[in-house]
């Protein structure tokens, strides 16, 4: 197999998923309607709420969902072979992530920019959307806390990136600056920061940084992990047109130019995969029972994610200057992140084998590790080989990839967490947690504390989480996806919902399946906090599931009396 046919087939199966699919949704299901006067109009703000172009909402939301986890995640899964994770990252993304992201950011500008649980809670009922906004602020916790180590354990791993990685926050707010303060040109703006995050990619190479060995008792990793958390607190309470915004369209642009740069390394050199199409284990009698469902809590990001809803519903919702801009910044964003796990599933299935020429199928077992390292690793091989530049470089290129979507994640989520926490204050009246000061300071510290839990320091922490929260995530899409059926067959859009349904009821049922084994798995390791966790997961969304059904059966019978 050659892995050029595999990037052939999901780049055109992509294009129908945006040219005809997600069309279909917008304008006959979700019917998107460009005078609908959106909440960046109507509770203009300058802070939260703010009309922005589509093409800056766009690099924002696709960046500050993408993070990590469309890299970590495939990445992973291709130690099963890469023919379940190619065609769940295609199919996932067409039918799933597209219209769970588009549907999502829909609900929140129809509800005045309110979070899905919000949303949720206006819709089904107060008690459901409380129980949802638990699962919502888990998801959060975990997503920061492992992306937190993930950016610590790469900024050790490749001090090169480290001029690049916080050079980019200047260059964010120097676009900001010039966008909305000096009303300077977009275009014009975007080439200097480009010019200027791309010229810092060198520098980096030639000055990279390294922190003490110990300083004040603590390691390089966990002074990281202080610094990081310390910038995302700050980061989190600017306003977004400041540093979020700008910072994510930033990345949202250095990301298209990697994947093109990846893509057409791909094309000039057309490498063959080395990895199996499935490993032999899952070919024997029962094997199937290694993949299923582990695989759909694995991939997560790269196919759908809750964490996405929570994007949409939090922070870009408050910036759509039009409706029909959700088609563009939802849809879109969740094809740029399939786009992303489809270059990594290249990149560690055929890269490798650019290394050592002599690798093949059969070796696939011994010379697969798992994690960024081989995005990192095998896309620096393909980009040598189809464009000639030098392996080090790519992989200092590709590695600030992965530290810059960690960071954007961070940035959105501490602010999404900061979010809750004050909506929390104002529903139970406790004044002081409204306070953007305090909440912020509760975010930071919760998810501060799980990073420095010593769950395994030194890329262990991501690890022991990384199955919770893909399955916590995966419940958390399901969830959202159920909320959008409700509102689809309360507008009497019953055939309409099955859209949104169909894929629920899947992914429901395998994020279930997954959270049930990952607790057995931390009952018996012993690890009690992630089995707490988990079980409070399973039985808020066995509770949210049920009082769901009850709304929608209500609904149905009061249109039939």
């Amino acid at each position: 197999m050659n892995a050029l046919i595999l990037l052939v087939i999901g780049l055109v199966a992509f294009g129908f998923g945006w040219f005809i699919y997600s069309k279909f949704v917008a304008s006959k299901i979700l019917k998107l309607d460009a005078n609908f006067s959106t909440p960046s109009h109507t509770m203009r703000d300058e802070v939260d709420y703010i009309p922005t172009h589509k093409f800056v909402l766009w690099g924002h939301h696709f960046t500050a969902v993408a993070g990590a986890a469309p890299i970590v995640g495939p990445a992973i899964a291709v130690q099963w072979g890469w023919m379940p994770a190619f065609f769940w990252v295609v199919l996932g993304t067409i039918f799933f992530a597209g219209v769970h992201d588009m549907g999502a950011l829909w609900a929140s500008v129809r509800h005045q920019g309110q979070s899905i649980g919000g949303v949720c809670r206006k819709i089904v009922g107060s008690k459901v959307g409380q129980l949802f906004m638990i699962v919502i602020f888990l998801v959060l916790l975990m997503v920061n806390s492992a992306f937190g180590v993930i950016i610590a354990n790469e900024s050790v791993a490749y001090p090169s990136t480290i001029i690049p990685a916080w050079g980019a926050i200047f260059v964010a707010i120097f676009m900001g600056i010039s966008i909305y303060h000096f009303r300077l040109n977009l275009g014009i703006v975007t080439l200097i920061g480009v010019v200027a995050l791309y010229g810092l990619i060198p520098l980096g190479n030639v000055i990279p940084i390294s922190l003490p060995a110990e300083f004040l008792g603590f390691n390089a990793y966990q002074q990281w992990i202080i610094i990081l958390f310390l910038y995302a607190g700050v980061a989190s309470i600017m306003p977004v047109w400041l540093l979020l915004q700008p910072r994510d369209y930033i990345n949202g642009i250095q990301l298209f130019i990697g994947l093109i740069l990846l893509y057409s390394s791909i094309f000039l050199v057309a490498p063959a995969v080395v990895a199996p199409k499935l490993i032999p284990s899952i070919t024997q009698e029962g094997g199937w029972q290694i993949l299923i469902p582990v695989l759909f809590i694995t991939v997560a990001c790269g196919a759908i994610s809750g964490f996405h809803g929570i994007v949409a519903s939090g922070t870009t919702s408050k910036q759509v200057d039009k409706e029909t801009d959700v088609r563009f910044v939802g849809y879109l964003g969740a094809l740029g992140e399939g786009s992303l796990a489809l270059g990594t599933i290249i990149a560690c299935i055929a890269g490798l084998g650019l290394i050592n020429p002599d690798l093949s199928v059969d070796t696939w077992a011994s010379l697969y590790k798992g994690g960024a390292a081989n995005f990192s690793l095998g896309g620096a091989a393909i980009l040598h080989s189809g464009l000639g530049i030098p392996q080090s470089l790519g992989q200092t290129l590709l590695s600030l990839m992965v530290i810059l979507f960690a960071a954007t994640t961070m940035d959105a989520g501490i602010r999404l967490q900061r979010y809750i926490v004050q909506e929390w204050g104002e529903l139970y009246k406790i004044h002081f947690l409204k306070n953007k000061w305090v909440s912020t300071l509760v975010a930071v510290g919760l998810c501060f504390s799980l990073s420095w839990s010593g769950l395994g320091e030194g890329g262990q922490n991501e690890v022991a989480i990384w199955p919770l929260f893909g399955a916590t995530n995966q419940i958390l899409a399901s969830l959202t996806l159920l909320t959008l059926g409700v509102i689809l067959i309360q507008n009497k859009r019953i055939k309409g919902s099955l859209v949104v349904l169909i894929p629920m009821s899947f992914i429901l049922c395998m994020s279930l399946w997954g959270a049930l084994i990952k607790m057995k798995d931390y009952y018996t390791q012993e690890s009690y906090l992630l089995f707490v966790i988990s079980f409070i997961v399973i039985v808020v969304t066995i509770s949210v599931v049920l009082s769901a059904l009850s709304c929608i059966s209500k609904i149905l019978r009061s249109k039939h009396a």
